[in-house]
C-alpha cells in the first residue's frame, strides 16, 4: 500500500459530516459527540493490520505497531473541538497520522515502533484547562488543581470525566506511557495567517510560545442605575473594561498577544451598577521573561485600575505553561520535509502562538517538532477554518517524509 493524502481529506470531510452541523464542529472533550468521534477513529483503526489499541489512565487513546527495536516514533494530534470549531484543528494531526500508520503498516515491521496518539481535551474548551491528556502524559497536571472546575451548565470536570470511565485521581498514571519514546511529531493547522501572507503551503514549527491564564475578579458594591451618581459609584465592570485596554497596550508594547475572552457580571440587571465583574486573561509570548513582565504589568495595571475605581481586584491562575523550544534536529528535518514535498527552496520557520499536545511533551524531554500548514484566511476555532485541499494533501506526504527521517535519526542515534 503506498500513502494515499486523498484518503485522509476524505476521512474528515467523513468526520465532519458525523460530528459537526451547520454552526461547526461539535466535538467537545468528554461529551457524547466526542465519544462519537472516539468511536469513528477506532474504526479506522481497525482496519490497519498489527496494531495494538487502548485508552490509558487520561483519557488519551494509543495505537501501537510494534517494531523491531522498542523505541518508539509518536505522532499525535486530538479529536476534541471547541463549540462550533473547524473541520481541521486537531483531527488532521491524527487522521494524517493515521494514513502514515497505514503506508507503514503495509510495508511489514518497521524499524521502530511506532505509536499513534489521540490526546484527551487538548482544547480546554469546556472547562478552561486546555492540555488536559498530555499534560497528564507529562506529570504536570495537578489533579487537585482542576477538581472543582465546572462548566456553564455546573458539571464539575471529576463528573465529566467520570462519564467516559475516567478517574481524576488516576489520570497521572499516564506517565507510563513515556517509556521508550523517541521522538514526537505533529502536524497541525497554522490557525494564523503568516503562511498565507508569505503564500506558502507548511512551515517548520520552532517552539510553542509560553501562557499565562488567569480569571481576575473586580468587587464593586451594588446601587440604583438611577439613583445614584456617577461620582458614587464603585463599578466593579469599570476596573474590567479599563483592564482590557490595559492588557492590549503592554501586548503590543512587548509583541506579544492578550486576549479577555470572558466577562461576567452581578447582579447581571439593567438596573444595577455592577457588584461584581470577572474576566479571563490569556498572555502569551514566546520568550519567558518577557511573559513574565507582561503579567507583571498586568497585575500592577488591575490595582491602579481598582484604586481609582474604589473597588478591590483579586487574581486566580486558570493556567500556566512556560515556552518550550522544539529540538533543533528534528527543526531541520522538518524543514527538509517541506522542501521535498513543497518544492520550495528553504522553508518557512514560525513559531506557534496556539497552544498544542505538542508542548508537553516537549516538557517531557521527548525529541518534539511540529509542521504547520496554512490556515485560509487565518482563522481557526470558527465553523469558516479552512484550507485548501491540495494543501492538506501536502502535509500528509510532509508528514510522512518526515517520519521516515525521524525513523532514521533515532536509529543512528541508538
Amino acid at each position: 500500500m503506498t500513502l494515499n493524502p486523498k484518503r485522509t481529506v476524505a476521512d474528515l470531510k467523513e468526520l465532519r459530516t458525523l460530528t459537526g452541523n451547520a454552526d461547526g464542529a461539535q466535538r467537545v472533550a468528554f461529551t457524547p459527540m466526542w465519544a462519537t468521534a472516539r468511536k469513528f477513529l477506532r474504526e479506522k483503526l481497525a482496519a490497519i493490520p498489527n496494531l495494538e489499541v487502548h485508552t490509558d489512565p487520561a483519557g488519551n487513546l494509543w495505537a501501537t505497531l510494534k517494531g523491531k527495536s522498542e523505541k518508539a516514533l509518536l505522532m499525535g494530534g486530538h479529536f476534541d473541538s471547541v463549540p462550533n470549531g473547524g473541520w481541521l484543528d486537531g483531527c488532521l494531526n491524527v487522521l494524517a497520522g493515521v494514513e502514515v500508520l497505514r503506508r507503514i503498516a503495509a510495508e511489514g515491521t518497521p524499524d521502530v515502533t511506532i505509536r499513534l496518539v489521540d490526546w484527551a481535551d487538548e482544547e480546554g474548551a469546556r472547562f478552561g484547562r486546555s492540555l488536559f491528556g498530555s499534560s497528564a502524559f507529562s506529570g504536570s497536571l495537578i489533579p487537585d488543581e482542576v477538581r472543582t472546575l465546572k462548566d456553564k451548565q455546573g458539571v464539575t470536570l471529576p463528573d465529566a470525566l467520570k462519564s467516559q470511565n475516567i478517574d481524576l485521581d488516576q489520570v497521572l498514571l499516564a506517565k507510563s506511557e513515556i517509556k521508550n519514546a523517541a521522538a514526537y511529531l505533529e502536524l497541525h493547522i497554522e490557525q494564523g495567517p503568516v503562511l498565507e501572507s508569505k503564500n506558502l503551503a507548511m512551515g517548520a514549527v520552532l517552539g510553542t510560545f509560553g501562557v499565562e491564564r488567569h480569571a481576575i475578579t473586580f468587587t464593586g458594591q451594588a446601587a440604583h442605575s438611577g439613583s445614584t451618581p456617577m461620582s458614587h459609584r464603585k463599578d466593579a465592570l469599570g476596573g474590567v473594561s479599563k483592564l482590557h485596554l490595559a492588557v492590549r497596550d503592554i501586548a503590543v508594547k512587548h509583541n506579544g498577544v492578550s486576549t479577555v475572552g470572558s466577562v461576567t457580571t452581578k447582579p447581571g440587571i439593567v438596573t444595577s451598577v455592577v457588584a461584581e465583574a470577572e474576566m479571563t486573561l490569556d498572555q502569551r509570548h514566546l520568550d519567558a521573561d518577557v511573559l513574565a513582565q507582561m503579567y507583571k504589568e498586568a497585575q500592577d495595571a488591575s490595582h491602579r485600575i481598582a484604586a481609582e475605581e474604589k473597588i478591590s481586584v483579586a487574581w486566580r491562575k486558570i493556567w500556566q505553561i512556560q515556552p518550550f523550544p522544539f529540538h533543533p534536529d528534528l527543526i531541520n528535518l522538518a524543514a527538509e520535509s517541506i522542501e521535498e514535498t513543497c518544492g520550495v527552496e528553504k522553508a518557512h520557520r514560525l513559531p506557534s502562538g496556539p497552544l498544542h499536545d505538542a508542548a508537553e511533551v516537549c516538557r517531557t524531554g521527548i525529541p518534539t517538532i511540529m509542521l504547520f500548514v496554512q490556515s485560509l484566511y487565518g482563522i481557526s476555532h470558527n465553523k469558516i477554518e479552512d484550507t485548501k485541499e491540495e494543501h492538506l494533501e501536502l502535509s500528509v506526504q510532509a508528514l510522512d517524509r518526515l517520519a521516515d527521517k525521524t525513523i532514521l535519526w533515532i536509529k543512528q542515534r541508538s
